[in-house]
């Protein structure tokens, strides 16, 4: 019966999902993933609590009646802690937000239908249990007869029967394995309950020692937090690195291509690489934008083979980054193909309006991070800027011939880049007529210094005699931000996090000292970084704030959420237990498991107390109630944490592809959810039985 949860609730989703304009993509079908191993926790606590009082001899009806009721309010406020830890992630900004708002959409969409399983069809199918079938009168049958009704009944009837004999086959099969197995099963949770009710009644007589252990592991977690690494969003391993080459300004296009074909033929002679994808060039000299096109850059596309591992990726980045080192003027830039539009890793935006005073400055930070070995393919936007011809006009000459400097201007624009003179008609097509001097006329400085700026006078008078013409280098691009003049060095980490090499670029910030009128600060993903965190902290709030909120009006008190919040501490502390021992570096992905361990651990707690109180409400004492209510609840919570549990190990072991997605959110909650609820079953009866002075209800009868 349990089983018939999953189903229902996750096809029953997809119905809101489709109102709601939600595809089936990675991370909705990532949210039917974490979904799967939640939706049957309703549907477990209903059905063992149930069963608990039909073995106590309790008849069919009145059990699943009151057993449902008994645990309803229980299973109703898990739910909404769920819901109240999802809602607030759709509300996230950044790449965040951007992320998961389908996922926790699906998420909330499951669970509210599982609630509904849970206290509707469960119920109806263990009342059905032990019952006789219900059989129509043969006045009443709905498939007597030989009418085209009845026969359509039979027809359905026979073809339904045919198709389920195939599960009966396996079930029949099946059956004897499992019988087995829950007999192990169930001897091994009767030792475990024994043992728990042991331990639970030495921890209630020895509150002192249970809140030593919870301190000392929020404290060694607390010491651990530094050590882990810091990054927005892991890389994937997608067997394809892509290098973006960048030659001297002014490269032809055919040394452009001869060096990039040197670079290729490096990639033969690596085991690990597959083929090699090469682009030289892209524009023309005359209307590409220098920072993104022209002759002199270039792209490497690397495809390594199919069984190539992540650990070979680096290897082969060093092969092809010691070769590129040795090409003089050559900028090289390695990286994977991005999944998502994000920001340089590591950038430094120095701002100033003196153009030469911050060439200056971004040079002497630009040769210490370089010769830092934390930092590569550390490059400037004013460190190779794009040649230029200048001209610099004489006015009074210019005006001698009876002209001016805007009409010599255009003249100049005309005869090399050109202009269009017409439109040729063709079928329905406008093809543009392009009118400039020929090539030998613009090809070279001489021929533009020769170029006739006059060709209506009689005496035709050449540019370089109304004007100075120089070559120079110019900025290869003007950046602005907050309207001010900023030179931008953009670096990536080498073998450390994104957030030490962050702070090691501030070092270095703050070690150079800038002239009167500059600031420079940290950027890049960094500074997307610290905002996604910022806001994720945020929602980690809110979510806690609303799962109080819920408990409260579950409870009707303020005390008994405070107590149950205290399991989400323990979370933490098993969360970055298994970040560390899985050596898994904290990011946003990681944020998002920390925020779902709030309302998944707290369904523990809750159902835990709520049974407290229960028994408390009918005259048992604290103490017996704690240890009661400890070892009716003992069997749904272990349960619960198993399937969950079942239900994100795949994705943390990091099978399939995307599992660099998947793979950290699975392991915070998996060491998260493991820790809390070892320590959960103790820590929260042991203070709720230290904090709750309320009077018992014999008392306040006596």
């Amino acid at each position: 019966m349990i089983s018939l949860s999953l189903p229902v609730s996750i096809i029953a989703s997809f119905f809101l999902m489709q109102q709601f304009g939600i595809t089936l993509n990675v991370m909705s079908l990532g949210g039917i993933a974490l979904a799967t191993g939640m939706v049957v926790d309703n549907a477990i606590v209903v059905l063992e609590n149930i069963k608990r009082l039909r073995d106590q001899g309790m008849a069919v009806l009145e059990a699943t009646v009151q057993g449902t009721s008994e645990v309803g309010m229980a299973i109703t406020a898990s739910t909404l802690t769920h819901i109240a830890v999802f809602l607030p992630l759709v509300f996230v900004q950044g790449i965040s937000g951007q992320l998961f708002r389908d996922q926790a959409l699906t998420v909330t969409f499951a669970m509210l239908i599982s609630l509904f399983v849970a206290i509707t069809l469960i119920p109806m199918l263990a009342s059905l249990e032990g019952r006789s079938q219900a059989r129509f009168k043969d006045d009443q049958s709905l498939y007597r007869g030989r009418s085209e009704r009845g026969w359509v009944v039979r027809s359905l009837l026979t073809v339904g029967g045919i198709l389920l004999v195939p599960f009966k086959l396996i079930f029949h099969l099946i059956a004897p394995i499992f019988k087995g197995s829950a007999d192990v099963v169930g001897g091994l949770f009767d030792r475990l309950a024994r043992f728990y009710d042991a331990i639970l009644r030495f921890s209630l007589k020895n509150p002192a020692s249970v809140i030593v252990v919870a301190l000392v592991a929020l404290l060694s977690a607390s010491l651990l937090v530094p050590r882990l690494g810091f990054e927005l969003i892991p890389e994937f391993a997608q067997n394809r690195l892509q290098v973006d080459l960048k030659f001297a300004p002014g490269t032809p296009l055919v040394k452009t291509d001869q060096q990039i074909a040197a670079i290729q033929a490096l990639g033969k002679d690596n085991a690990s690489v597959e083929s090699l994808y090469a682009v030289s060039g892209t524009g023309t000299r005359l209307d590409a934008n220098p920072t993104e096109a022209g002759e002199n850059v270039g792209r490497l596309t690397i495809q390594l083979k199919t069984g190539a591992s992540r650990a070979d990726e680096p290897q082969v980045i060093d092969a092809f980054r010691a070769f590129t080192s040795q090409l003089p003027g050559l900028e090289a830039k390695f990286g994977r193909p991005q999944l998502f539009s994000f920001d340089t890793p590591l950038e430094i935006e120095i701002a100033g309006d003196d153009l030469d005073a911050l060439k200056q400055s971004s040079g002497a930070i630009l040769r210490k991070l370089r010769a830092d070995q934390m930092f590569s393919d550390v490059k400037s936007t004013l460190e190779q800027g794009a040649p230029e011809v200048r001209i610099y006009f004489d006015q009074e000459k210019v005006a001698a011939l009876g002209l001016s400097v805007r009409q010599v201007a255009d003249q100049v624009v005309r005869n090399i880049r050109g202009e269009v003179a017409t439109r040729y008609s063709l079928r329905d097509r406008k093809i543009d007529v392009l009118v400039r001097a020929q090539s030998l006329d613009r090809d070279s400085l001489d021929a533009v210094r020769r170029l006739v700026i006059n060709p209506e006078s009689e005496r035709a008078s050449s540019l370089e005699s109304v004007a100075r013409i120089v070559v120079t280098e110019g900025p290869a691009e003007i950046r602005r931000s907050n309207q001010e003049r900023v030179a931008v060095i953009s670096a990536s980490a080498n073998g450390v996090d994104l957030a030490e090499a962050a702070l090691r670029a501030e070092q270095i910030i703050a070690s150079e000292t800038l002239p009167i009128g500059q600031n420079a600060r940290v950027a890049g993903q960094s500074a997307d970084m610290q905002a996604s965190y910022q806001s994720l902290l945020i929602a980690l709030a809110l979510a806690i704030f609303l799962v109080y909120l819920v408990m409260a009006s579950q409870f009707e008190s303020l005390l008994h959420p405070f107590l149950i919040l205290f399991s989400v501490p323990l979370a933490l502390v098993g969360a970055v237990y298994a970040l560390w021992l899985t050596r898994t570096t904290v990011s946003v992905i990681v944020f998002i498991g920390l925020i779902m361990l709030v309302g998944i651990v707290v369904s523990n707690a809750i159902v835990l107390i709520d049974r407290v109180n229960q028994l408390r409400a009918q005259g048992v004492g604290k103490f017996d109630a704690l240890l009661q209510g400890g070892s009716t609840r003992l069997r749904p919570i272990v349960m619960t944490t198993l399937t969950t549990l079942v239900g994100f190990l795949p994705m943390a072991l990091g099978v399939g592809e995307g599992a660099e997605l998947r793979a950290p959110l699975a392991i915070t909650v998996v060491g998260g959810l493991m820790f809390s609820t070892l320590l959960t079953l103790l820590l929260v009866p042991v203070l709720y039985y230290l904090i709750d002075r309320s009077p018992d209800r014999v008392n306040r009868i006596a």
